[in-house]
């Protein structure tokens, strides 16, 4: 068993950041963006110092839940979205502007639904529990 209590702190914590990550995202309209300008390039900055701390908490989730909560949702990648952290904090200078914006435009949301998603159910999980 697992501290339900750090657990949602952690996963409201990535929540969190994943909604930092897509308010940053919301006035980026393409990858030139990020690389034509200074303010595109501090933007970029800051989303991936975001993603990097997203992927810590996958991490920490894992440590956790001793790797068993997040394989009962399959839909996101956990492995890959972990190893972005990986890319960006070991290869920053080599961070490809378009693969961040693709992360951006088409992994953020269902990342965040489906992170929204385990919250709920943890709590449902934990307010069942107190019932029986």
């Amino acid at each position: 068993m697992y501290d339900k209590d750090m657990l949602l702190e952690v996963l409201q914590q990535t929540l969190d950041a994943i909604e930092r990550v897509n308010k940053r995202f919301e006035s980026v309209d393409s990858v030139e963006f990020f690389t034509g300008s200074p303010e595109g390039k501090e933007k970029l900055d800051a989303i991936c110092m975001v993603i990097i701390a997203i992927g810590e908490s996958l991490k920490n989730i894992d440590k956790i839940t001793n790797k068993k909560l997040l394989s009962h949702y399959p839909e996101i990648d956990w492995k890959g979205a972990k190893g972005m952290r990986d890319i960006i904090s070991h290869h920053y200078f080599d961070v490809d502007a378009e693969e961040i914006f693709w992360v951006c435009e088409k992994k953020m949301k269902p990342l965040a639904a489906t992170v929204a998603k385990i919250i709920n159910d943890v709590r449902s999980a934990e307010s069942q529990r107190g019932q029986a």
